[in-house]
């Protein structure tokens, strides 16, 4: 269910909504982890996807982007921690890569968001791109869409560092 947006923009963490999702993000039980993402809203998700250790598989991020409270700003920054700006230089460096449950996670994704596969769009994200990097992005490859390299629609938030 999508959240009112004025929420977004107002919405602020308790202390005890913090420590849950602190507990959560520390947590090696994936089912435990999996169990709790399926319960939070679109700013629990954003948060937990800021902080989560991208060495710890795809598993999470998987589960994440399946709640229906995921946020198109979520799913762009997901696409970057993932390490999606390698598919945007060369899609070559992609398909070069060993490592198959990234390629399989960060191709998803990428058609996931190109599909506009989001229902929330209310928390807005700005790729972590230099002025250069993206003058260089569309030099390369004119046919980088502009919504994997602009700022998403939707209000800033502040992320807590868990």
């Amino acid at each position: 269910m999508p959240t009112d947006k004025s929420m977004i923009n107002k919405k602020t963490f308790d202390g005890e909504e913090l420590q849950k999702l602190k507990d959560l993000l520390v947590s090696e039980d994936n089912y435990k982890i999996i169990a709790g993402i399926k319960n939070m809203n679109n700013l629990e998700l954003h948060t937990f996807a800021a902080n989560y250790n991208w060495n710890s598989g795809f598993e999470v991020p998987k589960a994440i982007l399946g709640n229906d409270n995921c946020d198109f700003g979520t799913g762009l920054l997901m696409f970057y921690r993932a390490d999606g700006y390698r598919l945007l230089e060369s899609k070559d460096a992609l398909s070069e890569s060993t490592l198959r449950e990234r390629k399989e996670f960060i191709s998803n994704l990428y058609q996931r968001l190109l599909e506009d596969g989001f229902y929330n769009k209310e928390i807005s994200f700005t790729p972590p791109l230099t002025k250069v990097q993206v003058f260089k992005l569309r030099k390369s490859n004119p046919s980088v869409p502009s919504i994997l390299l602009d700022k998403s629609p939707g209000d800033e938030v502040e992320i807590p560092v868990l």
